[in-house]
């Protein structure tokens, strides 16, 4: 039995006093839930956070890590850096990283394999946007995705690593994906994984990343290949976030 996830995504958001204040509030109304929980804060934050959290069921994750373990690469954040600061999670291949900053394929696998390489698990993000939906290429654009990081860190590297499915078409669009669209593509992807390891795709966290809201999760969550979601916008407030955390 996969036990499920739910995790937030601050993205570039708060200030040192509200992240403080969001991460109490969470730690607050956890209850007797025993699903895995995990918040994505911005760097600058993690410190602050981390103490927060400390001996708490809330884990602590980053949102990006670099793709080369250390050296001249300004403006970049190393595995090893999050390590010390005790990061158990840390999103690759966000769809903003991959429209607005050039994330390719291949530097997010780089990326999942650094992050391994510390012991953190990777949320590896993957999805189509509307145009390649439009054009039914939505099973292409995620073979690819997954692809490239199965030829570089094995099928095997999945035993200790959760994927998010992010229908880039259903965030930000005022279009949303039925529980039902969802599930399709989770289902694809869990079949693409037991297609090289049966035991490692059932036991694969698969998470769903279209902008799950306390409205729709109990929906969504309930779909047989939908573990939890990576939450963006609802995980800005203490109260809409454990809406969707109890929703599982």
């Amino acid at each position: 039995m996969r036990q499920s996830l739910v995790v937030g995504n601050w993205k570039m958001n708060g200030t040192r006093a509200s992240a403080e204040s969001l991460a109490k509030g969470i730690i607050a109304g956890l209850g007797s839930n025993i699903a895995a929980i995990a918040i994505c804060v911005p760097y600058v934050y993690l410190d602050t956070v981390g103490a927060v959290v400390k001996n708490t069921r809330l884990a602590l994750g980053a949102q990006n890590v670099a793709d080369k373990p250390s050296g001249a690469y300004t403006g970049e954040i190393s595995a090893a850096m999050l390590s010390e600061l005790n990061c158990q999670y840390v999103i690759v291949g966000h769809s903003e990283r991959r429209s607005y900053y050039g994330d390719t394929n291949d530097s997010v696998a780089a990326r999942f394999c650094q992050a391994q390489t510390q012991g953190i698990i990777p949320i590896l993000c993957i999805g189509e946007t509307l145009e390649q939906r439009e054009q039914d290429q939505t099973f292409t654009v995620i073979d690819e995705q997954l692809n490239a990081v199965i030829n570089l860190a094995g099928i095997d590297a999945f035993a200790k690593a959760v994927i998010a499915y992010e229908p880039v078409w259903a965030i930000g669009t005022g279009k949303t994906a039925t529980d039902e669209q969802a599930q399709e593509v989770h289902k694809y992807i869990r079949n693409y994984m037991a297609a090289k390891n049966r035991s490692i795709a059932e036991k694969l966290q698969i998470l769903y990343g279209g902008s799950a809201k306390p409205e729709n999760a109990k929906g969504l969550f309930a779909m047989p290949d939908i573990d939890g979601g990576l939450i963006g916008g609802a995980s800005l407030d203490a109260e809409s976030f454990l809406k969707i955390y109890h929703s599982i």
